[in-house]
């Protein structure tokens, strides 16, 4: 006793060892319910501590249909159960997964049905690693484990590509960079631009449309997917499961060109080739270009010089024959017989062996005219005019169908619109609590209050009489 009665935990609830006269007092009250104690608990509790941070390992990890994750966070001496719900879960960058180490931020809350207290989280972050890594690390894992990252799936870049897909946003410098690059060195190329978002939530969803879609183009080579440089928020869409995916399924090899030369994304593990920039891949690309083309010379260069020796090689046997021919000790006449002869042979076959090197000059000079570079840019701007006439034409008619469309709804509408039934002249009976439709006199009884919905404005009325149908 201290002068001020009887003292009880806070919410009333009694304990064993309460004074003497708070047990007498207590053996006079009614017992509580289960749920009555339970409650009380839970209020205790959540008022009690309000928002923690806990640190701990996950265990028991699940992810219910509904989205929830439940799981078990412990340390080396208690546990408790903890749950993520639908909404929360959702914004997870990464996976959470048994052994995974955590700090989880959230309120404690009673589970009444089944009498345990649980951590409610609100945000759960790795222990000591970023949520971006996080994710990146998990992803890595898994597809390593699948083989997408082997070299043995990589694809070799084409020779001498002559459709070039791009895949990245319009408004990015990385564009300008591989074009610049392309149509300087290689400008005999047909490039194939998919634009697509290369930052931002929806990302990653654009960029594997856009890949899907330009690995449908006929006659296709090689496509270039990338961006220039940032954070790593910024690469986050490139770091994503279902781009990897969308690159490993590509029939074309893929060159993935993020802007960033010291960090590495997930796309540039799964693509066939990793180029540091946008204009390094372009690079990549005309490089095997600019080598056939060198081979040509090359090829050219030999065969001169071939032909120049092989001609070297037959005058000097000549001369040779002249000389012994000289020496013989035959008649005049035979030995200008035999020297006719083997000139004619002579003859015969510097003709055949500069034929022959003519000709496959004659091949190779034609081949290249055929990639001359000012037709095939007439050609593209040829089509890319008639394309744009038809781009043009067909949207103007879609514009001028939908605008069709939205007045013939709209007088749809006007005709069907009950105000245009009321503005004639009719109007809306309700109830007094505007719950229902009066259809019949014999909804109503007299005295009872109405309310009627005019063309402009409401009106509130008593019914003073009714007569009912016959």
């Amino acid at each position: 006793m201290n002068g001020r009665g009887p003292v009880s935990p806070p919410g009333g609830l009694p304990f064993d060892d309460a004074p003497e006269e708070t047990r007498e007092t207590r053996e006079t009250r009614p017992p509580l319910t289960v749920s009555e104690l339970t409650a009380r608990i839970k209020q205790t509790i959540e008022g009690r501590f309000g928002q923690v941070l806990v640190e701990g390992e996950v265990s028991n990890c699940k992810a219910w249909s509904s989205g929830h994750i439940y799981f078990t966070l412990k340390d080396d001496y208690a546990q408790m159960r903890a749950v993520l719900f639908r909404m929360q879960a959702r914004q997870l960058r990464f996976r959470l997964e048994d052994g995974l180490r955590i700090l989880v931020r959230g309120r404690l809350s009673l589970y009444e049905v089944k009498g345990e207290y649980q951590l409610i989280a609100d945000a759960v972050e790795p222990h000591g690693l970023g949520a971006l890594q996080a994710a990146f690390e998990q992803l890595k894992r898994a597809l390593a484990a699948e083989g997408l990252f082997e070299p043995s799936r990589k694809r070799a870049l084409p020779v001498r590509p002559r459709r070039i897909g791009i895949v990245t946003s319009l408004d990015g410098a990385a564009l300008r960079d591989i074009l610049r690059v392309i149509t300087v060195r290689h400008p005999s190329a047909r490039i194939v631009i998919r634009p697509a978002r290369v930052q931002g939530d929806e990302a990653a969803a654009d960029l594997v449309r856009a890949l899907r879609a330009i690995a449908k183009v006929p006659e296709l080579d090689v496509v270039i997917v990338g961006r220039g440089g940032g954070s790593a928020e910024d690469l986050r869409a490139f770091n994503d499961e279902r781009l990897a995916r969308a690159i490993a399924a590509c029939p074309v090899p893929v060159i993935s060109a993020v802007g960033h030369e010291v960090d590495f994304t997930i796309a540039d593990f799964v693509a066939d080739v990793r180029a540091a920039t946008p204009s390094n891949a372009a690079e990549l690309v005309v490089d095997r270009a600019d080598n056939f083309q060198a081979r040509i010379q090359r090829a050219r260069h030999q065969l001169s010089s071939c032909m120049a020796r092989r001609l070297a090689s037959l005058t000097q046997r000549a001369d040779r024959a002249s000389v012994r021919m000289d020496r013989w000790p035959v008649t005049v006449e035979l030995r200008a017989r035999d020297q006719q002869v083997l000139q004619r042979r002579l003859a015969d076959a510097l003709r055949h062996v500069v034929g022959t090197g003519r000709t496959r000059f004659d091949q190779l000079r034609r081949r290249l005219e055929r990639r001359d570079v000012r037709r095939l840019v007439t050609e593209g701007r040829a089509r890319t005019t008639a394309a744009d006439h038809r781009l043009r034409t067909l949207a103007t008619a879609r514009r001028h169908a939908a605008e069709r469309r939205a007045a013939a709804l709209a007088a749809r509408l006007d005709a069907l619109s009950p105000l245009a039934v009321l503005g004639r002249g009719y109007a809306v009976c309700w109830n007094e609590s505007r719950t229902g439709i009066i259809r019949s006199a014999a909804q109503v009884q007299p005295g009872e209050r109405v309310q009627v919905t005019l063309a402009e404005g409401e009106i509130g009325c008593r019914i003073e009489d009714r007569k009912l149908p016959q």
